[in-house]
């Protein structure tokens, strides 16, 4: 059965009248992916203005909307009481709580489908801003069904979002644990901590510019041929390999550019700097990509590759500024480099190729999650799924958030209180004094789990909040070679008796849990 519409004007009425004035309410913002969140969950520093007396309040349950609309960027504000907004948000409260499901309403109007509607509707100079008029919006109709099936539906789509948000947890986790054996075999190459011989990198392979003559780049003459053409973009968001391209060359494209092989380690050397990804066919691209082919029995590319895993950060903050971000090719001719034996880097790329095997199993789970999440939000949003297969969750939240929804819930865990230390100002000044600091914060940590895990995530994240806590104005962050000190620490303490090994039987999995705590069980 197809759900009866409603405009959006009979389900929501204007709200936000209300302003921050002088009242200490929590500061939140709107983004594409997860709706209205904390702004200091989103963004390191403060984005707010210092005066946020003009900010809108969202009380509980208001539905905050944004722009780009089109992008979905608008959520249910279901955290707090009270928060407050940017005054260029607009905000609606429901007119009738208890017949509408509110993650039911938030993914429909983050839909593919409302989304879509949204765009046909913007013109004018609304448009630029990628916004719609207070009119146009609540002129909207969606599809309504009765609550029961709401919930449902939100029920439904949170499963299946909880499989995706699983799915790119793995991915993420696959890629720690390539940093995690490259640091192990390696060491940190920016500290060459192993005493490897160093080469600039020009001596590991040879670095050349990519090939664009023809001005302007993009004249229609040059594009819509046989021959791919990689850009940066497709180099930034590629991973470790370069699979997919979405522009071409055509024969006149093609004569004023030059053709790199397969197996070419492309790197970006403007706008995002150091990024990196392998060609996996024959492909050109523009002088804003370099090109590095490995000198053969000098250096393994997957190798190289991952030595740009711990340089790119520093090659991105050192790059000069002009209208946009660029570093030249002699720079990275002359970047001094670890070169380990050809056998330890060929050693190392043969764990790539099979982790990498593996990522591309889970990569194919995730978008085949995705598609199945496109076509069942289509036919629930049309009313053509048979909801009756559908159980109802246990117990539903009303103003449950979808992202909330998506994952399970967490265990309670005691809330980390590092202490200040005078450890923290030398470590800031030179990374190699950071040690200490964090041997103290974990002998801190260790003292507050209580019953709960030893968590090297829960730990790092508390340690890099309380960085930016002290010291805000400093833009230090905690690197993947630091979980060399962090590892070491947990060696010794489960060696002193600090620390115990429990077996969790629900986890099915090894947990390290204070020795006090387990001395008292």
């Amino acid at each position: 059965m197809s759900w009866t519409p409603k405009p959006l004007r009979e389900l929501l009425e204007q709200s936000g009248r209300h302003r921050a004035g002088d009242q200490d309410l929590p500061v939140l913002s709107i983004t594409m992916k997860h709706g209205l969140v904390d702004q200091a969950d989103k963004f390191k520093k403060r984005v707010a203005s210092s005066d946020t007396s003009n900010y809108r309040v969202a009380y509980k349950n208001e539905l905050v909307v944004g722009f780009p609309i089109d992008e979905g960027v608008l959520g249910f504000q279901t955290k707090y009481p009270a928060g407050i907004v940017s005054p260029a948000y607009d905000i609606w409260k429901l007119r009738n709580e208890a017949d509408s499901h509110i993650p039911y309403l938030e993914r429909y109007l983050r839909s593919a489908q409302a989304r879509s509607s949204y765009a046909s509707r913007m013109q004018g100079a609304v448009a630029r801003r990628r916004s719609l008029t207070k009119t146009d919006f609540l002129n909207l109709e969606i599809p309504f069904p009765p609550l029961d099936s709401q919930i449902r539906i939100a029920h439904l789509l949170g499963k299946v979002e909880g499989l995706i948000a699983q799915r790119k947890q793995h991915l993420r986790q696959l890629d720690d644990l390539l940093k995690s054996v490259f640091l192990e075999m390696f060491g940190d190459p920016v500290r060459n901590e192993k005493g490897w011989t160093a080469a600039p990198l020009e001596q590991l392979g040879s670095i050349n510019r990519g090939v664009s003559k023809h001005r302007p780049r993009n004249d229609p003459k040059l594009l819509g041929g046989p021959h791919p053409l990689i850009q940066t973009g497709e180099v930034s968001n590629a991973g470790t390999y370069i699979t997919t391209y979405t522009q071409t060359y055509s024969d006149l494209g093609f004569a004023q550019s030059k053709r790199w092989p397969a197996g070419t380690l492309c790197i970006t050397i403007a706008a995002n700097i150091a990024q990196t990804g392998i060609l996996t066919f024959d492909a050109c691209f523009p002088d804003s990509v370099v090109g590095f082919l490995a000198h053969e029995g000098e250096s393994n590319t997957l190798y190289v590759l991952g030595l740009f895993w711990f340089f790119q950060a520093i090659l991105e903050k050192n790059a000069p500024a002009a209208a946009q971000k660029n570093i030249n090719l002699e720079i990275l001719r002359a970047l001094s480099v670890p070169k380990p034996p050809i056998e330890l880097q060929s050693e190392f790329a043969t764990i790539v190729e099979k982790v990498e095997a593996l990522k591309s199993r889970y990569q194919q789970s995730l978008t085949d999650l995705e598609a199945l999440y496109g076509a069942l939000s289509q036919q629930a949003f049309k009313g053509e799924l048979n909801l009756s297969r559908v159980a109802l969750p246990a117990a539903p939240i009303e103003g449950e958030s979808p992202v909330a929804a998506a994952v399970p819930a967490p265990i309670t865990t005691p809330v980390i209180e590092l202490p200040d230390t005078e450890l923290l100002l030398p470590a800031l000044q030179d990374r190699t004094q950071l040690a200490p600091a964090l041997r103290f914060w974990l002998e801190a940590y260790c003292t507050q789990l209580g019953s709960a895990a030893f968590s090297l995530e829960r730990f790092i994240a508390a340690a890099q909040t309380r960085l930016s806590e002290l010291h805000p104005n400093n833009d230090f962050e905690l690197r993947a070679s630091d979980y060399e000190i962090i590892k070491a620490w947990v060696f010794e303490a489960l060696a002193a008796g600090a620390l115990t090994q429990a077996f969790d039987d629900d986890g099915n999995r090894i947990e390290l849990k204070s020795a006090a705590v387990q001395s008292l069980a």
